[in-house]
């Protein structure tokens, strides 16, 4: 039976990849309760600044402050989506925290997954290269990748040069894009691409296969400030800064 969606992988396994995807956006979003929205420092230096530069009231500001925590989290599920959908190409296997992100069933390769290419310090792209490293000598048939899902060029190429002050290479570690990663093991040179055209397709057909409930989608940190600043009569971004702060000098007095 012909696919619906990619060429590469099963309809069936594309649905589900989108579903855990789905799942994890809820999660993100019910997440953000007051207590949840403090577990990092508020900047209310900044938030101040950003209202009064960008013309944004207050009640938009920290719901663009929300959203962005919840970018953040969601950022990572990216990552585990790409894993997911890699791992549906016949002969390969997500890792389920085994050291590795993907594998081939046959040990003859093994990659790290990274959404971005910027996403690595210099400690760890060393830790990163000396992992990768490991599973090639312990595997002498094998090609280890650093993969770079949204990477700033398309390549394929050995990963070698200096972190940290260190020489490093090694003839079969190497680092490529996530275009090419995906066409290395579909063998399908446009395969993210086919991905990428599916998506908005893949993604309907999968909302409309469920019954959304619109009440599960809470994100209560915005509501529970505001109905802290009735009793005490502080602007959003006072009521922030106090409950944030309070214990600053002078802070007590907002």
């Amino acid at each position: 039976m012909k696919n619906k969606y990619v060429k590469f992988i099963s309809d069936e396994h594309l649905l589900s990849c989108i579903a855990n995807l789905y799942k994890a956006y809820l999660k993100a979003q019910n997440n953000i309760t007051k207590k949840n929205f403090y577990t990092n420092k508020v900047d209310t230096i900044k938030l101040t600044f950003d209202s009064k530069f960008n013309n944004i009231n207050e009640e938009s500001l920290i719901q663009a402050e929300i959203l962005r925590q919840i970018d953040k989290s969601i950022n990572n599920s990216i990552g585990t989506f790409h894993e997911q959908i890699l791992g549906g190409i016949k002969g390969y296997e997500i890792g389920k925290l085994s050291g590795f992100d993907i594998k081939a069933k046959d040990d003859t390769l093994f990659a790290d997954i990274k959404n971005k290419h910027n996403t690595m310090n210099s400690s760890s792209a060393e830790s990163l290269f000396q992992k990768l490293k490991v599973y090639a000598d312990n595997f002498k048939k094998a090609n280890c990748y650093w993969v770079q899902i949204l990477a700033k060029g398309s390549f394929n190429e050995l990963w070698k040069g200096e972190i940290n002050g260190k020489e490093y290479s090694h003839s079969r570690v190497y680092k490529i894009s996530g275009d090419q990663f995906y066409a290395l093991l579909s063998k399908q040179d446009d395969a993210l691409f086919q991905l990428y055209k599916t998506l908005p397709i893949a993604i309907k057909d999968y909302l409309n296969s469920i019954e959304q409930n619109q009440n599960e989608i809470q994100n209560s940190a915005l509501d529970e400030i505001k109905i802290e600043t009735k009793t005490s009569k502080r602007s959003i971004l006072d009521q922030i800064t106090f409950e944030n702060y309070s214990y600053y000098l002078g802070f007590d007095k907002l």
